[in-house]
């Protein structure tokens, strides 16, 4: 006969890998509107801290029309894409792309988010330089 505790380290360890197989998923995060500066400055400063900031984070930046720039993330066999749109006072990173994240329309894997927080971190430190 089996004793309870035995059986809960059976179930425990026989349920581990369909728990651990789930990918991790949330909401999307999106920046909207976060403050650039408040000082006055040249939409050029904003984009190259912009670039800078995202650079610093193995982000590829590439500037489009002014008040855009497209940011590629390559990272362990992932990609990530966003439209990063930009004022002289405010900027928004918002979603474009991606493979390998599970992306379903409205939910991510939990890294991607994590990687938008971060860039989200560097350019505002670039542009408290300004």
């Amino acid at each position: 006969m089996t004793k309870p505790g035995n059986l809960l380290i059976v179930l425990t360890v026989a349920l581990l890998p369909a728990l651990t197989a789930c990918p991790r998923t949330s909401p999307i995060h999106n920046v909207s509107n976060a403050v650039a500066t408040s000082k006055p400055v040249k939409l050029e400063e904003v984009r190259t801290a912009i670039v800078r900031g995202g650079q610093s984070r193995g982000w590829e930046m590439t500037p489009g029309a002014p008040g855009h720039i497209l940011g590629t993330l390559y990272l362990r066999g992932n990609l990530a894409q966003v439209d990063i749109q930009y004022t002289t006072t405010t900027y928004s990173i918002t979603y474009k792309n991606s493979q390998g994240l599970d992306y379903d329309g409205t939910n991510i894997h939990s890294n991607y988010n994590g990687w938008i927080r971060n860039l989200d971190k560097a350019i505002a430190q670039q542009l408290s330089t300004l």
